[in-house]
């Protein structure tokens, strides 16, 4: 077979296939759609690794099909041979953050060291594991903390937040309030509207729980590391994370 003969092919090959991704595209819709009319608006919907089963992608929560619409999975796909959550994996693409779009006037910042490596954390000033967290972050070396107030929790998170925030050195605030205990007592009225903007950009990138944390490359993730772990992915980030 000749070049011409095999471009020929590959091309009809290609349109072949084109009616059917298109009709699995359009019959799942549809069904959804007739059956299921509360369900969100599908934004986009694309192959699996699994034959037959499709990602239905809703702003950055992700479903599965089967081709023709008749059933929605909700849960996470694992491929068993390399161990990879790919639901996760996926999701962590989506809601990558631009680091340095991010809106650091509405942080407070410590550094240690030459402050070289950078780190983004979303905290709750009731959050038991941001304060564990926060002492681990003691032993990191090299390393600015860019923390934004995030009152998720309930209770009087916010008024803490506002407090802290609104004091004269809101990160000595935060400081002492994570790692001695020390209330705020000298507090006074300032525009708070920085917290707002923590909700909104939070619940925007998926952020639900606290700690967040985002490193230069624009992943992020949820939960505490411990000192070792926070050194691990500082060092594979740097590696990672765009120049």
């Amino acid at each position: 077979m000749n070049r011409t003969s095999r471009v020929v092919t590959a091309l009809v090959l290609a349109l072949s296939l084109a009616p059917a991704a298109f009709a699995d595209d359009a019959a799942i819709r549809k069904s959804i759609s007739e059956r299921v009319p509360q369900f969100p608006k599908i934004d986009e919907i694309t192959k699996t690794p699994i034959p037959g089963v499709y990602e239905l992608r809703v702003g950055t929560d992700l479903y599965y099909s089967d081709e023709q619409g008749n059933y929605i999975i909700e849960g996470q796909l694992v491929d068993t041979k390399t161990r990879v959550n790919l639901t996760e994996e996926r999701i962590a693409k989506l809601t990558a953050i631009d680091f340095k779009a991010l809106p650091f006037k509405d942080a407070m910042v410590w550094k240690q060291g030459t402050g070289e490596r950078k780190l983004v954390v979303f905290a709750d000033p009731n959050c038991g594991y941001c304060k564990k967290f926060e002492k681990d972050l003691q032993a990191v070396k090299d390393v600015t903390v860019y923390t934004f107030l995030y009152p998720i929790l309930g209770g009087d998170s916010p008024e803490k937040s506002k407090q802290i925030w609104c004091a004269k050195d809101n990160t000595k605030a935060w400081r002492d309030w994570m790692l001695k205990g020390t209330a705020v007592t000298d507090s006074p009225q300032c525009d708070i509207s920085a917290l707002q903007r923590n909700f909104a950009f939070g619940q925007k990138h998926r952020i639900r729980g606290t700690p967040g944390l985002v490193f230069e490359d624009g992943r992020h993730q949820a939960g505490a590391m411990n000192t070792e772990q926070i050194e691990k992915q500082l060092v594979a980030t740097r590696t990672k994370s765009p120049s």
